[in-house]
């Protein structure tokens, strides 16, 4: 079902709860849990329709795009640079476990400004956010006048709306709530004159 080659639509999602619950798991490979399972299923309509599925290496996002493309007989593409950002010393630690080992303020200034407050050991905040800028610039070009499943997660999808919307660095990541299975959709509408992007819907 491609659109007017003029039009492109990305329809992204977050993955479903994976197990061992929430967490910091930037890098941390876990599968989707039966309930994340659920979430994403209850997540995709019946009766809708894309050209190409696009997602994350890492299980919670590939497994369930792999088994919808099968189904659905769409092709299927991978890049690593879609992964989630690492989160370093904090990947494994709930907020709570954090708190106790980082102090209580270290959260809210990792969500305030990431840039400046990163977690120890973990990615650079602006490598992160220029490796998915990249990624989105890429597959946008090479998938232009299709309807694309983006399956992905929370970092990678408000890193995405940021640079569509126009947010500034520091309040990127604390600008929108990304829950489980979060369905988000970008269009692209391309011109003689450059492409124009904006935020169609963005909900849980």
């Amino acid at each position: 079902m491609a659109t007017d080659n003029r039009t492109t639509l990305v329809d992204l999602i977050r993955h479903g709860e994976p197990e061992g619950g929430p967490m910091f798991r930037g890098s941390k490979d876990d599968p989707l849990s039966a309930r994340g399972w659920a979430q994403m299923q209850a997540a995709i309509k019946a009766d809708e329709q894309w050209d190409a599925v696009l997602s994350s290496p890492l299980q919670r996002c590939h497994v369930f795009a792999t088994d919808l493309a099968g189904r659905l007989d769409l092709p299927l593409y991978q890049d690593d640079r879609l992964r989630e950002i690492s989160f370093g010393d904090w990947e494994g630690l709930t907020a709570e476990g954090i708190g106790e080992r980082y102090g209580p303020d270290a959260l809210s200034r990792f969500w305030a400004d990431a840039g400046r407050y990163p977690p120890p050991g973990g990615e650079p905040f602006a490598d992160f956010q220029a490796r998915v800028q990249a990624a989105w610039q890429d597959w946008t070009s090479r998938l232009a006048g299709q309807r694309v499943l983006l399956v992905c997660h929370g970092g990678v999808i408000r890193v995405v709306l940021g640079h569509v919307m126009g947010i500034r660095q520091d309040r990127v990541l604390s600008a929108m709530t990304v829950p489980y299975a979060c369905r988000s959709r970008v269009r692209l509408d391309h011109s003689d004159h450059g492409t124009l992007s904006c935020l169609e819907s963005h909900r849980s």
